[in-house]
């Protein structure tokens, strides 16, 4: 039987993703690029709720991470709208070209 996985590596794992994510939206020019990097520092602390849940014994971390994964689910839903309509309207995706709200 393998020993388990300690918990200051989930940890790790977690700060690793975290830290892609917010380079990636600080970064990235795309507005789906951003898009996305934004869900990975959700599911970076989606991860940490869960292994301090298991580590600890308690349904908390799993309960506080399906809340985030409704409010990622609805986030999708309304920001891949919003951007499909910029898109249309501008005909591009770059940051610095629909950062501005006049058409």
């Amino acid at each position: 039987m393998l020993p388990p996985v300690p918990l200051s590596w989930y940890l790790v794992l977690s700060v690793i993703l975290f830290a892609l994510g917010v380079a990636g939206f600080l970064y990235r020019k795309s507005v789906i690029t951003v898009f996305m990097s934004i869900e990975l520092m959700l599911n970076a602390v989606n991860l940490s709720f869960v292994s301090f849940s298991y580590e600890l014994k308690r349904v908390d971390g799993h309960i506080y991470s399906f809340f985030v994964m409704v409010v990622a689910a609805a986030e999708a839903a309304v920001g891949l709208a919003i951007i499909l309509t910029v898109f249309k309207n501008r005909g591009t995706l770059q940051i610095d070209e629909v950062d501005s709200m006049k058409l």
